[in-house]
């Protein structure tokens, strides 16, 4: 397919796929999901690639949903069908984790939303200390898709993940470490050099082992993973986006100002 707002560079056994769609900070709608999710079997297929790096072109991983072009339909109007976007990045989600190569996610600045979840599910996560991870689901009266309600808990615990999903509070970098989110941090001028450390460390280790090695990981904590997206995740994301709390939730985040819900 053709590709506008994913790239793929290729050196010495190693595939970048860098997002760069700056209009939108890296929104993930269906057309980012669909390159991502393109991209990633791109990288499995080429016997050449040993190992993935997933990052950003500008200083801003992902702002999660496109909320100016919803908020937009919206104005109009018109309704917002999610259901061809939540099957995406559920086979997004699936692909990351299943996928025999690894995937080192390298995140500066902001990620939000289904970016946030995105950048938790490499193999190996390297922050920025400018990084932010912000699960901003329920301030738009969405619930986490992307696999985010799976993906959290099984990183921080089931208390810890509830809260950051009914706060959206900011995860910062430090934090992200000390809960076992994140593999590294470092500064935001050190994180390409340190991503490439990475990279190059794996892309010369035993490959059949870690694809392996990946496999029993996929077994061990994500077998149930595309049950959870088909039975959970995605009945729960198109009931949520078909109420008022929705709308409203959108309409503010746009309008600057506190959403005020009315629980329908």
């Amino acid at each position: 397919m053709e590709r506008n707002k994913v790239r793929i560079e290729k050196r010495e056994g190693i595939a970048e796929i860098v997002m760069e769609c700056g209009s939108n900070l890296n929104a993930i709608d269906l057309q980012m999901a669909q390159e991502l999710l393109e991209a990633l079997q791109v990288c499995e297929d080429d016997q050449e690639v040993k190992v993935i790096v997933l990052r950003s072109a500008i200083k801003a991983f992902s702002a999660g949903g496109d909320l100016g072009y919803i908020y937009g339909v919206l104005k109009e109007g018109g309704e917002i069908d999610f259901h061809d976007l939540i099957t995406c990045v559920g086979k997004l989600a699936v692909k990351m984790k299943s996928m025999s190569k690894l995937i080192i996610t390298s995140i500066d600045g902001p990620a939000a939303g289904a970016g946030a979840v995105i950048a938790i599910a490499g193999d190996v996560v390297i922050l920025s200390e400018k990084a932010q991870l912000i699960q901003a689901f329920t301030g738009v009266g969405l619930v986490p898709d992307t696999g985010g309600a799976y993906f959290l808990p099984r990183l921080v615990g089931s208390a810890r993940a509830m809260r950051l999903f009914l706060t959206g509070e900011s995860v910062s970098a430090r934090q992200a470490f000390d809960w076992g989110i994140a593999t590294e941090i470092c500064s935001r001028e050190e994180l390409e050099a340190v991503t490439r450390k990475w990279a190059v460390k794996l892309s010369r280790g035993p490959l059949a082992a870690y694809a392996n090695l990946k496999k029993q990981m996929y077994v061990s904590v994500y077998k149930d993973l595309e049950a959870f997206l088909e039975n959970g995740e995605g009945p729960a994301q198109t009931v949520a986006s078909l109420t008022d709390d929705f709308k409203e939730g959108v309409t503010a985040f746009i309008e600057k100002r506190k959403p005020v819900f009315k629980g329908k």
